[in-house]
């Protein structure tokens, strides 16, 4: 049984556990010596491990997506924790135990999959919800949907994410149908559901997180048209006209060309749909880029690659020092609270303002001036 995990890892600990490979790169170091950087990972998040010593008979010992237990002492570099190894010994699958090592969604599946009947009985469209209740009834299907992440890398990375992040679309797209009626909400809230259930397809989530054959010659967008379509010729009365405005979300949900998007988002809602996807996967992603930082006291992260920039954690906290009462600093005084011999003083009088250095016109300043240029005064 694990004991100690990623998350608790704090500066100068002595670690000494198993933890799941998820990276594993060899470089050379600026003195010509080979070092080994690895993505450790378990339920709780990744720390990163260096090898300096020893790095050809280590390196020998393991693969990615390999179990092994290292030893070694931590700090922090860089306002990011690090794991300098000292020790490591290969681990049998069959010794550990899998849900100690892949992060879970914070909220339990179990709720959430309460959540998403309640959704789907909210559904008025007799078309769309038969095509959700035939999907809620395939337990294969199911299976893979609430555990899939939403992604390899950038947000929701977790099993249950793609779930999660599918619910908290459909949150934020009934907001929004509230506030623009006119909407078809059962529409938005199906596309919200089912525009990344290519994922499940795309992703291999059996021990670390990566991209299925499928995956890389297809991508989740064109996988997922093609389950929800073949789903659809299930349902014969399955109206043709939704079906189409369906897919057009599923298709067009990434919003642009360069990103992806076979198509352009072309109707209100796949447009609503696209943005909203796009911010939540933002959120969640900034603040798991946030939380990767907890033992470093900066106001700012480390730099994000993807999105270019640093991002602010906020102020410190600055507490007073013990026994002596927080200073408490008084209003700047008004000019109406002023003594008025203050006054006068705070208003520049005539006689006190600054003379003006170029407070005469041209003319003036040359007149009695001799302007000969070839008289002179000698």
């Amino acid at each position: 049984m694990k004991s100690i995990f990623a998350a608790r890892i704090r500066e100068r600990d002595w670690v000494d556990s198993i933890f799941l490979v998820r990276e594993k790169i060899t470089a050379m170091a600026k003195n010509g010596k080979p070092y080994l950087t690895l993505k450790l990972m378990d339920k709780s998040g990744e720390i990163e491990g260096r090898v300096w010593d020893r790095v050809e008979q280590f390196s020998a010992l393991f693969e990615r997506d390999d179990f092994i237990q290292v030893t070694g002492k931590t700090s922090v570099y860089l306002g990011k924790m690090q794991l300098v190894v000292q020790e490591i010994f290969p681990v049998n699958e069959k010794d550990v135990d899998l849900a100690d090592f892949l992060p879970t969604a914070p909220r339990p599946v179990a709720e959430m999959i309460t959540e998403l009947h309640r959704v789907v009985d909210s559904l008025t469209n007799k078309s769309l919800r038969a095509l959700m209740n035939a999907l809620l009834a395939d337990e294969v299907f199911m299976a893979s949907y609430c555990k899939a992440p939403a992604a390899k890398a950038m947000h929701h990375v977790y099993l249950g994410g793609l779930l999660e992040h599918s619910l908290a679309i459909v949150a934020l797209a009934t907001d929004v149908s509230k506030r623009y009626p006119e909407l078809d909400r059962d529409l938005l809230v199906v596309g919200a559901l089912l525009h990344d259930v290519g994922k499940i397809v795309e992703l291999d989530y059996n021990r670390s997180f990566d991209y299925t054959d499928a995956g890389k010659l297809l991508g989740h967008i064109v996988l997922g048209v093609e389950l929800i379509e073949a789903r659809i010729r299930t349902l014969p009365d399955f109206q043709p006209d939704v079906a189409l405005l369906l897919k057009h979300l599923i298709l067009s949900h990434h919003g642009q060309y360069e990103y992806g998007s076979p198509k352009r988002p072309k109707t209100i809602e796949a447009i609503i749909l696209n943005y909203l996807d796009d911010l939540d996967s933002k959120i969640n992603g900034i603040r798991t880029h946030i939380a990767k930082e907890p033992d470093s006291e900066k106001s700012w992260t480390a730099y994000h690659r993807l999105y270019d920039r640093y991002f602010f954690k906020g102020f410190p906290a600055q507490q007073p020092p013990q026994g002596e009462p927080p200073v408490i600093l008084a209003s700047p005084p008004t000019a109406a609270s002023l003594p008025q011999e203050r006054k006068r003083e705070e208003r520049p009088s005539e006689d006190r303002r600054p003379e003006k250095k170029f407070g005469y016109s041209l003319g003036e300043q040359l007149k009695d001036k001799n302007l000969s240029l070839f008289d002179t005064d000698e």
